[in-house]
């Protein structure tokens, strides 16, 4: 094999089997000296592994081992080097939140999928929520809000009824968790330029936290979110098995009646 690979593997079983069949026909580079980045893993582990490692900005190419794998690619042990060859990169921007707590500290986190805010005790979150200096929506009581990239707007965001966008679409989608008042609010798209502030309008009573993909700030006071377009993450898919391609087949999936 011509170009230099490296290799981070998930502890799981299906993960380890995968990355020990690689290890015995492929060798393998160092990070630093690497072209690709091999992930090996679910969208979760794919999501712990970006974050970490995206400053080598380096492509990252995952096997999947998880269950959908939708930032992943189907392994194949006979057209490995043949599906890496000829996979084509997708960029994706990730989302960044400013998180103030109850004690005024900052926080900040970047977020692949989304970044939900939601309420930490038993009672619904009452929260406001504008767009630069406008309002978007004065007083919203629900069980949280969720701010969705194209990328992960199949996957929470469209548990919770939101829009699937494409992934070349340049925007972002803003969507109540289970709204209580008002209760047919079904939540809005923005342009990716815009700046989404939500604010907790009874942090006494009412806690929240905030979450960007799959790290958490609780008592979040107020929460700023923008796209950032200073990073930029590569993702490798198989040639037939494109993020666009997955994204269109979950916008035509019709819902299944249990």
């Amino acid at each position: 094999m011509s170009i230099k690979i490296s290799l981070i593997s998930d502890k799981t079983k299906n993960s380890l089997k995968i990355k020990s069949f690689l290890q015995k026909r492929f060798r393998f580079s160092s990070l630093l000296k690497s072209k690709v980045i091999i992930v090996v893993g679910g969208d979760g582990f794919m999501l712990q592994t970006l974050k970490k490692f995206y400053k080598f900005k380096k492509p990252f190419y995952g096997i999947n081992s998880g269950n959908y794998g939708f930032l992943m690619n189907k392994f194949s042990k006979d057209k490995f080097i043949k599906n890496l060859n000829n996979s084509k990169a997708v960029s994706i921007n990730p989302l960044e939140m400013t998180v103030k707590n109850k004690q005024n500290q900052i926080k900040k986190h970047i977020a692949i999928n989304e970044i939900s805010t939601i309420r930490q005790g038993r009672q619904a979150a009452i929260v406001s929520i504008k767009n630069g200096n406008k309002f978007v929506i004065k007083k919203l009581i629900s069980d949280g809000v969720l701010v969705s990239t194209p990328a992960g707007s199949t996957a929470y965001n469209l548990s919770v009824h939101g829009p699937i966008l494409n992934l070349n679409s340049k925007k972002i989608a803003v969507t109540p968790i289970s709204p209580f008042r008002p209760r047919r609010w079904r939540g809005k798209i923005f342009s990716e330029n815009s700046k989404i502030s939500i604010a907790n309008l009874d942090t006494f009573k009412r806690p929240i936290n905030s979450v960007a993909d799959n790290q958490e700030v609780r008592n979040a006071k107020s929460i700023k979110i923008k796209v950032n377009k200073r990073i930029n993450f590569k993702l490798l898919y198989d040639k037939n098995n494109s993020l666009n391609k997955k994204i269109k087949i979950e916008q035509s999936r019709k819902e299944t009646k249990g």
